[in-house]
């Protein structure tokens, strides 16, 4: 069976996503409240993004309750993996090593980042056990 790829989400639906893997299933309320602590948003605005994002196969709806509840149709990390595929190959030509230095030179890491990128590296030069 072939595995699902999840459709490439604009930045409003990635904010909207956020939220949901953040909050958990959640009603339009909800999601539009949350995205309200950081940017005005209107209620029916967030609504039609989640219906947009339902036909699109980014969120699933759960119909049961009067008020609708959703969901990521995909994990946090699967869209992430997914969105710097695409950007490893359109900017920086497939190169890992020019995406990871620009990455570097461009947001100071902390001592604590570098030493989780350090312990990653050393566990992919391992290889699989």
């Amino acid at each position: 069976m072939k595995k699902l790829t999840p459709p490439k989400p604009t930045d409003t639906e990635l904010t909207i996503l956020r939220v949901l893997w953040k909050l958990g299933p959640s009603t339009v309320r909800t999601v539009h409240e949350e995205m309200n602590l950081s940017q005005e948003t209107g209620y029916t605005t967030v609504l039609k993004m989640l219906q947009i994002m339902t036909e699109k196969g980014l969120v699933k709806r759960d119909e049961s309750e009067r008020s609708h509840v959703y969901e990521p149709a995909f994990s946090e990390q699967r869209v992430q993996r997914q969105l710097l595929g695409h950007l490893v190959d359109r900017a920086f030509g497939g190169s890992a090593q020019k995406l990871v230095m620009q990455a570097l030179s461009t947001k100071k890491a902390s001592a604590k980042e570098l030493a989780e990128i350090r312990k990653f590296l050393d566990e992919m030069e391992k290889g699989p056990r």
